[in-house]
């Protein structure tokens, strides 16, 4: 029976799992994906939809009891973290009309206690590609801003407030826990489905020419450089291991947003039973 997966189109996912995708990993089973931008991708796991998903560590309050956290796949890092943006000389967001990519992202989740302090007057969920256009055009007084956006943002003429990853690293000293891959309990191995993870993240970083086309077929039209830079901050050493560190962002992450009333409170023996 084939295996039903569902990533982001965006070039860290795709890098990470062109191998296990395209039939080269031996032993795994074949796998059917799903691409979706992780806003979607959290609404489905909750419906129990795929057997191995990306979400946002944000959503796992509501995601534990039905998936493992595995240990590899997923976007955690240093110097990789969301930002906040505006069209002018703004510095704060009191007021203000803020663009996010999603309620559940880790993105939104960092920026409510960034802002716990100067809540805008409101919140619109828009898809993440309309997010810099809506500012740049003065429909939004700001945006939330993920992944290669870090990149682009100077050519919509926009200005960064705030780099959520660089306050989320001076406050905890932690990396920055963004995205999560899950196995569903009951439908997948977690240890077998993360060895299968493992082994397409070794062949990637081997060969990354193989991958080359299978990327940039879903890039949304991301020239090369940008790919390339978006695959090395995205896919680093937490990619192969969250290790202590790694776990340690994501009990950070979710404790801090449970006693912010922000989520539900999480047993951190759920999020880190199954590590090896």
């Amino acid at each position: 029976m084939a295996l039903s997966l569902a990533i982001s189109p965006c070039p860290n996912d795709t890098f990470v799992f062109d191998a296990l995708v395209h039939g080269r990993v031996p032993g795994a089973p074949p796998v059917e994906v799903t691409y979706a931008d992780v806003d979607v991708t959290n609404t489905a796991a909750e419906r129990g939809a795929f057997d191995l998903v990306k979400v946002s560590y944000a959503a796992l309050p509501w995601l534990l009891d039905d998936y493992h956290l595995l240990p590899c796949g997923g976007a955690l890092g240093r110097g990789c973290g969301p930002l906040v943006l505006t069209r002018g000389d703004r510095t704060d967001l009191s007021g203000a009309t803020v663009a996010v990519p999603g309620e559940r992202t880790t993105a939104y989740l960092l920026f409510r206690l960034w802002a716990a302090d100067q809540a805008p007057a409101r919140i619109e969920v828009v898809p993440f590609h309309e997010i810099m256009p809506g500012v740049a055009a003065g429909r939004y007084d700001a945006g939330l801003v993920i992944h290669e956006a870090r990149f682009t943002y100077p050519r919509h003429g926009l200005t960064a407030l705030v780099d959520l990853g660089e306050w989320w690293e001076g406050d905890t000293g932690l990396p920055i826990p963004l995205g999560a891959i899950l196995a569903r309990r009951g439908a997948v191995d977690p240890a077998e489905a993360a060895a299968w993870i493992r082994e397409s993240v070794r062949q990637a970083w081997a060969d990354p020419a193989a991958s080359r086309e299978y990327v940039l077929t879903h890039a949304q039209e991301m020239e090369p450089d940008v790919v390339d830079r978006h695959i090395g901050l995205y896919v680093n050493e937490f990619t192969a291991d969250l290790g202590e560190a790694g776990f340690a962002a994501v009990e950070a992450l979710l404790g801090r947003a449970a006693d912010a009333g922000l989520v539900p409170q999480t047993s951190s023996a759920l999020a880190t039973a199954w590590t090896s």
